[in-house]
């Protein structure tokens, strides 16, 4: 079997690639259950007798393992088969939620053992992290990478869609034990996808430099380019803030005020918001892709602030569809910037840099929202994080680099079709 994209005859889609459709085939069923865990796990701490603070603090870990592995799994990234990292990382995440399920069920659980099964889910999710975004361009023509990046956040999101609609109605039907048994399952079918690709693997030959130095040879290719570092460094505030917003502040605001389920159709919003944004992403291409993008981030601050002004539930679900609308139109023209400026040999590299800058902050973010939230008022605090939000998002484009940067317009394919 060829290792290279190739296409039938016809208009070529990345979708007619084989390699695409396993990828997305996995990435897709995995986000499927990682939307229902979110809400099932916020509630099964809060079931356990935990806090709002005790809640943060057990997403906090898991998002601490996340960013302290990912840069681990950049440097694997660009020296091992990107294939065999996917197919390792969602093999053994499932059988870390298949733990988590069954201590549930049977009632065997505690928030203590949750935070430590979540951290080495953590751990296991970050390692692939890289390698899974920077091997899009591997599975399709150079001409279908914009379309892919497009296609595949498409794919994920609809899928999101579901899942966080369905983790409100699990939880409630269920219960939250189950409901993360459906995400181990989603993640075995996601390594079998993943085992099932053939991509090539051109990771130079000879001896390869030490860790740090990779890591330092990725980090020089971020320092480069300024909009990087900017848009990064946006992501960071983005992240401390909003990440307490989702995973502490609006099971709790949202859920006791209009129940749980409201708390996973608000979820599910947002994520109708994404497939929105993917659809237009799919047919506007602007010249200045990260100007938009960036442009249209500003609009995730109206979830938080819906969620801190509103006592009807339709204006948060507004909030929550124009916060996913924004974000989503943001990363496909981020993801096909960096797709179309970073060299392939140190590709997964900075997208791990990437990861750490946008997350490094988010374990302290979760930590510090209860106990600010609680000092300050839930829903005061809502509205700092939707200004803080939107405003990063507006200070970001007074930067020559983040206006100016223009689209690449890849040639057709010369290879003949097969």
């Amino acid at each position: 079997m060829s290792a290279t994209p190739t296409a039938e005859a016809g208009p070529d889609r990345p979708l007619r690639h084989r390699n695409f459709r396993l990828l997305v085939a996995g990435t897709t069923t995995s986000a499927l259950g990682n939307t229902i865990t979110p809400v099932a796990l916020a509630f099964a701490v809060l079931d356990l007798g935990g806090s709002a603070s005790d809640l943060g603090l057990v997403v906090a870990l898991y998002a601490l393992a996340d960013v302290v592995t990912v840069l681990f799994g950049g440097v694997l990234g660009d020296r091992v088969p990107r294939q065999l990292m996917l197919e390792g990382s969602a093999a053994a995440c499932a059988v870390a939620q298949a733990a988590v399920a069954v201590l549930l069920v049977g009632g065997w659980a505690t928030i203590p053992m949750l935070a430590v099964i979540g951290m080495v889910n953590g751990s296991l999710g970050a390692l692939s992290q890289p390698s899974s975004a920077a091997l899009t361009r591997m599975t399709v023509p150079a001409a279908l990478v914009a379309r892919a990046v497009a296609q595949r956040a498409l794919l994920q999101t609809s899928a999101g869609v579901v899942g966080f609609a369905l983790g409100g109605v699990l939880v409630a039907a269920v219960g939250s034990g189950w409901a993360i048994g459906v995400d181990a399952a989603t993640f075995a079918i996601a390594a079998y996808c993943f085992s099932r690709l053939d991509v090539p693997h051109t990771r130079p030959e000879g001896a390869r430099p030490t860790f740090l130095a990779d890591l330092g040879d990725g980090f020089r290719e971020v320092m480069r380019h300024t909009w990087l570092v900017l848009l990064i460094g946006q992501a960071l505030l983005y992240h401390l803030v909003y990440s307490g917003a989702q995973s502490v502040l609006g099971p709790i605001v949202v859920g006791d005020q209009f129940g749980r389920s409201s708390w996973g159709l608000a979820l599910g919003t947002l994520m109708a918001g994404f497939v929105v944004g993917g659809l237009v992403c799919l047919r506007w291409e602007p010249r200045r892709s990260l100007f938009v993008g960036t442009a249209l981030l500003s609009l995730t601050a109206a979830f938080p602030i819906a969620m801190a002004l509103s006592d009807h539930l339709l204006p948060i679900l507004v909030g929550a569809f124009l916060h996913g609308f924004g974000l989503q139109v943001f990363d496909v023209q981020w993801q096909v910037s960096i797709q179309q400026n970073i060299p392939e040999d140190k590709l997964a590299r900075v997208y791990s840099f990437d990861l750490v800058g946008s997350f490094v902050a988010r374990p302290l973010g979760l930590v510090l929202t209860g106990p600010v939230a609680a000092a300050v008022g839930f829903d005061r605090w809502l509205v700092v994080i939707g200004l803080v939000m939107g405003g990063s998002a507006l200070l970001a484009l007074l930067a020559p680099d983040v206006r100016r940067l223009e689209r690449a317009v890849a040639a057709p394919d010369p290879s003949p079709a097969g």
